[in-house]
């Protein structure tokens, strides 16, 4: 068959272990065959981002604002382990995602990939629940301390006016740990105007959550911030289209949460939405089976999977052990970069074909056709059968194939 052609490239990058194989064997069977692909490549993967002491996370950040799509496989944040692992590693490289985001001033929206075999932990869920994450600030780039003598902490702000505030943090009569954590006002606001647009394009309700009753200045400034864009600027376009704006106490939120039936954007904090999402996506099934969107003010789009660069079945491979990870998450990066960079090129081929290709993932799953982290999750009297990586693919492929005839 004619291969769809593409216009306009998309940004690749390219990661880590598993989800780096995975990642090959996508591209060769579920896209080359039926894509003229067109993309600019940069190896995220963690020896490269070493060589290039991190230019390279950079530059792919940069040249996804200058195209505007860009597709992401899953990377390696080091820890004192992987420096271990990594004896050639130079230092401990921040996260590559952290990187993108603060460049792109990104907003990630992450929501699960739901099939009717494989019912939410949560009875009463029935539609899925997207978790939007500010990707700026607070524990992420916090400063820590450790004292060991009494004394007193202060926090001190110094203007470039040369003017001072200083507030007394604590006074110790031992031993202490310290953190101090920032957020900008342009950011949040950045972060609540991706929800609320997100929240109209999707035509789904938005929830926002914080603790400002205890963080009265630091919390309070993100709930003020979203009702000042809600009424400034999203409310009428809300009201028209049905959609609701609620705002809610963290904890009250996860309550909200747990009896809710779903259907909803839920923004959070960055540290609230790094554990909620982790929550939501085990409660609907699996990690692997959730998307990650970063979008930016602008529109800048970067797809990824959830999830990380599955390790432990790495290591099996290289062994020569055939392994059972499950794609999905990474297939679907790929099917939304290509759905996106069809709409904004006006492809209506290279939409469809995103689009067909999500649809022959899902046709391969109700055939009972399935990794094996899915197989103990499915409903009694669902026939599975756990098949590996490349089985499903290529079981994906003829599914495709098929569409596309």
């Amino acid at each position: 068959m004619e291969k769809i052609q593409m216009t306009t490239p998309l940004v690749e990058m390219d990661g880590d272990e598993m989800t780096r194989v995975l990642w090959g064997w996508i591209k060769d069977k579920l896209i080359l065959p039926f894509v003229d692909l067109k993309t600019e490549y940069y190896d995220l993967g963690l020896l490269h981002r070493n060589e290039t002491e991190d230019q390279v996370t950079v530059d792919a950040a940069n040249a996804t604002r200058r195209l505007g799509v860009a597709v992401k496989c899953a990377t390696i944040t080091p820890n004192r382990q992987r420096m271990e692992e990594y004896p050639q590693l130079t230092q401990m490289w921040k996260s590559p995602n952290g990187t993108i985001r603060s460049i792109l001033d990104g907003t990630v929206f992450r929501t699960p990939i739901c099939i009717d075999a494989i019912k939410p932990v949560v009875k009463n869920w029935k539609k899925p629940i997207t978790i939007a994450r500010h990707a700026y600030g607070d524990v992420y780039r916090a400063v820590d301390l450790e004292t060991e003598e009494p004394g007193t902490a202060t926090l001190t702000f110094t203007g470039d006016s040369g003017q001072t505030q200083t507030v007394t943090v604590q006074r110790v009569e031992g031993p202490a740990i310290w953190q101090a954590a920032h957020n900008k006002a342009d950011s949040i606001r950045s972060f609540a105007r991706a929800c609320f647009q997100y929240a109209i394009d999707t035509k789904e309700d938005l929830w926002f959550s914080t603790k400002d009753t205890i963080a009265k200045v630091y919390d309070g400034a993100f709930k003020r911030i979203f009702e000042e864009e809600y009424e400034g600027t999203y409310k009428s376009q809300f009201e028209a289209l049905g959609l609701t704006y609620f705002y809610t106490l963290i904890d009250d939120a996860v309550a909200r949460v747990i009896r809710s039936e779903g259907g909803y954007i839920w923004a959070c904090k960055n540290y609230d939405g790094d554990v909620m999402s982790d929550m939501v996506s085990t409660a609907f099934g699996s990690l692997a089976m959730m998307t990650s969107v970063l979008v930016a003010p602008d529109g800048t789009t970067e797809f990824e999977a959830a999830h990380g660069t599955v390790t432990r079945h790495y290591y099996r491979y290289l062994k020569g052990e055939t392994t059972s990870t499950n794609p999905m998450a990474t297939i679907f990066a790929w099917s939304g970069a290509l759905k996106k960079r069809g709409r904004l090129d006006g492809l209506t081929d290279l939409t469809a074909f995103g689009e067909a290709l999500e649809q022959a993932c899902f046709d391969t799953l109700n055939a009972g056709i399935m990794t094996k982290d899915l197989v103990s999750l499915v409903e009694p009297g669902f026939t599975a059968t756990a098949v590996s990586s490349e089985a499903f693919l290529d079981a994906v492929a003829q599914r495709l194939a098929q569409k596309l005839a």
